[in-house]
C-alpha cells in the first residue's frame, strides 16, 4: 500500500551527471528503508543503493561506490539518486524500492514502474 513514482531519467553522455527521484504516498510511515535497483537488457535487476528513513543510514553497490550518492527529504517523501561520472555499463531502467524492515539486494516491499537511464559513449 505504498505507490513509488520514480522521474528524472534520460539520455546522457558518458562522464555527465543526471538525478532521479522517487515520490512515495499511501502508508509512508510503514517505511523503513528506501532504494533503488536496475535492469539492463539480458541481465538479472540489480541492487544499487538504499537509505533508511529515519537514521540515514546508506548502503552502496560496489560498482558505484564514489559516484552515486542517495539521500532523502522526509517530508516530501522522497527520495533522490545522484547519478555522477556515468559510464555506458549504467544503462538500464532504474526502480525504487521501499520495504519496511531491511536495506539492501532483498527489499522487495513496493516498487516503482521504473525510468530509463541511458549513457552514450
Amino acid at each position: 500500500q505504498v505507490q513509488l513514482v520514480e522521474s528524472g531519467g534520460g539520455l546522457v553522455q558518458a562522464g555527465g551527471s543526471l538525478r532521479l527521484s522517487c515520490a512515495a504516498s499511501g502508508r509512508t510511515f510503514s517505511i523503513y528503508g528506501m532504494g533503488w535497483f536496475r535492469q539492463a537488457p539480458g541481465k538479472e535487476r540489480e541492487f544499487v543503493a538504499a537509505i533508511t528513513r529515519t537514521i540515514g543510514r546508506t548502503l552502496y553497490a560496489d560498482s558505484v561506490k564514489g559516484r552515486f550518492a542517495i539521500s532523502r527529504d522526509n517530508a516530501k517523501n522522497t527520495v533522490y539518486l545522484q547519478l555522477n561520472s556515468l559510464k555506458p555499463e549504467d544503462t538500464a531502467v532504474y526502480y525504487c524500492a521501499a520495504d519496511s524492515s531491511t536495506i539492501g539486494p532483498k527489499m522487495d516491499g513496493s516498487w516503482g514502474q521504473g525510468t530509463q537511464v541511458t549513457v552514450s559513449s
